[in-house]
């Protein structure tokens, strides 16, 4: 029986109506049309999936998109502003930071959730 839910994904909030095992990952995609965070392994191991909920990063593939409600969710697609890149995609592009790309989003929030909580770290 699908139930109500009250998400908050870059900063804009969505009420909807959905079945209660539906997954972060499966939201953000199927209903949200955001397709950064990638499904690979379905069981959290390989953080393709990464996004960053309040604060800290997750693996949206093991999530449900009920336990989400009420958090603040942020995806790759909720970094950048306008046209310009967020400094970390840009470090990426700049050095070539990745390969075939598909993992590089959840990388990129996984990153983004260390420098939050540790801005200025030792190496």
């Amino acid at each position: 029986m699908k139930r109500s839910v009250l998400l908050t994904v870059n900063g804009e909030k969505h009420e909807v109506f959905i079945e209660p095992n539906l997954t972060l990952l499966g939201f953000l995609r199927e209903n949200l049309n955001l397709k950064g965070a990638k499904e690979a392994c379905g069981i959290g191991a390989c953080g393709a999936c990464t996004v960053i909920m309040d604060g800290k990063p997750v693996n949206a593939c093991i999530v449900l998109a009920v336990e989400a409600e009420g958090r603040e969710i942020e995806t790759i697609e909720g970094l950048a502003e306008g046209n310009a890149l967020h400094p970390l995609q840009r470090s990426f592009v700049d050095h070539h930071s990745f390969q075939c790309g598909f993992c590089t989003p959840g990388t990129i929030m996984t990153a983004k959730a260390f420098l939050n909580r540790n801005p200025k770290p030792s190496r």
